[in-house]
């Protein structure tokens, strides 16, 4: 079905397969494709990572690998580059106002956000996030232990 949808909406849109398997970093150029994405994910649990820049953009560049490191090591965070050139209204629509920018969704719901090159920072708060269920869940299971010897 991917691949009917890709040639009524366009094709071409997403990095090449061989780029993108080799990152797992989602690449979107059209606001549909993107759209499509976003709406496939927004019911979900899995932590999507939005990596707004443009590529003019120095610390955008520079912080690159470390996106591609970061999207190889959290396999289970869907990790998604777009260009604000390319895609300016959905960056108006999450109100981009410098790059990089990089928000953090969770059910289609910002989590959280983080404004320049700052990689550490991106990283913790990824981490949190992608746990942030089963912490609830051994939050409530403590809870209920604790209820139980009551």
């Amino acid at each position: 079905m991917g691949g009917i949808l890709s040639s009524v909406i366009g094709g071409g849109d997403q990095v090449p397969e061989s780029e993108s398997e080799a990152s797992r970093v989602h690449k979107f150029s059209s606001s549909a494709r993107w759209q499509l994405h976003f709406n496939e994910l927004k019911d979900s649990n899995q932590l999507l990572v939005v990596d707004f820049s443009a590529s003019w953009c120095g610390p955008c560049r520079m912080i690159e690998p470390a996106i591609h490191a970061m999207a190889d090591k959290f396999a289970d965070v869907n990790f998604v580059k777009l260009d604000v050139d390319e895609l300016p209204d959905v960056a108006k629509e999450f109100n981009v106002t410098g790059m990089p920018t990089f928000v953090l969704l969770k059910k289609g719901k910002e989590m959280d956000r983080i404004i320049g090159a700052k990689k550490d920072e991106l990283e913790k708060k990824v981490v949190k996030f992608r746990a942030y269920k089963l912490r609830n869940i051994m939050i409530m299971l403590h809870i209920y232990n604790q209820v139980q010897q009551l």
